[in-house]
């Protein structure tokens, strides 16, 4: 059987969580020599560890076969790439920020202006569907600094916590995209290696569902046990098992973790009582 190729980022948080979640997936790989190509011991996977911006023009030559990628990358030097997978982490916003002091409050203001970007490909074609016309200067790497050195009237840059901005005394004004990791696949994937990107799919899908759902249990007074079931969602339905306290009903059941706190608080109002949550670790449905 052939290995599936996948490309992840070479260093930094994209390839920590990338590295987690194929762990969480049971594929293992050894890379203690930091080789740019590693075997994994349990499943039919080669991983190449390259730069982020050169890993669209890998898919697209079928050099690799996959990607843990930025989707802000994709957009920018891989638009004609698709991507079979949203992973959730990564997270992200490419956004114009200028100085604080700058009397410019959203991307009009920039019109005829000029700004400085690792992302010309995204600004442009941002800039032409809101009809502006700016002058783009392409800097790989500092981005932050042009303004401050009379380079640029403002930047187009990846936006995480908003700290690096803060430190270098910019605002944002205008967000042009959001974006996490993405699984992207190669256009020239031939069908045994599309079997195994399907497993690996399967499994992702798996650990995603677990990540975004939380398993409680909770004691429920038999009075008021059709009410309290009606505001629980559970995957089919509740499981309900009869406690030794005659009056008394354990129930079980897996619900959103972003609708989580306003659930719980609707159960209490209910009377449910011994309220016990725990993290999932897969959920195959």
């Amino acid at each position: 059987m052939s290995n599936l190729r996948i490309a992840i980022q070479k260093a930094g948080r994209l390839h920590d969580e990338s590295m987690e979640i194929l762990k969480d997936i049971g594929i293992s790989i050894d890379n203690g020599k930091d080789q740019l190509k590693a075997a994994a011991r349990d499943f039919p996977v080669e991983v190449f560890y390259l730069r982020n911006g050169d890993i669209p023009q890998y898919l697209r030559d079928g050099v690799v076969d996959a990607a843990i990628i930025g989707e802000n990358i994709l957009i920018e030097k891989g638009s004609d790439l698709p991507f079979v997978e949203r992973l959730g982490f990564s997270k992200c916003k490419v956004s114009i920020a200028v100085p604080k002091e700058s009397d410019a409050t959203c991307l009009k203001d920039l019109a005829g202006k000029e700004i400085a970007t690792s992302y010309p490909e995204t600004v442009k074609r941002f800039l032409e569907a809101q009809g502006i016309t700016a002058k783009l200067h392409i800097i790989n790497g500092s981005v932050e600094i042009a303004p401050n050195i009379g380079l640029a009237d403002g930047i187009c840059d990846i936006v995480s916590s908003g700290s690096t901005l803060f430190k270098n005394g910019l605002k944002e004004i205008e967000v042009l995209l959001k974006s996490e990791a993405v699984l992207a696949v190669s256009p020239k994937m031939d069908d045994e290696r599309k079997a195994i990107l399907a497993k690996i799919q399967f499994r992702i899908q798996s650990v995603l569902k677990g990540r975004n759902s939380k398993y409680i249990l909770l004691n429920a007074p038999n009075d008021k046990l059709p009410e309290i079931i009606k505001i629980l969602p559970g995957m089919r339905s509740p499981t309900v098992l009869p406690l030794a306290e005659k009056g008394w009903t354990s129930v079980h059941t897996v619900i959103s973790k972003n609708q989580f706190w306003e659930i719980i608080d609707e159960l209490k109002s209910k009377g449910a009582e011994g309220i016990l949550v725990c993290p999932i670790e897969k959920m195959v449905l």
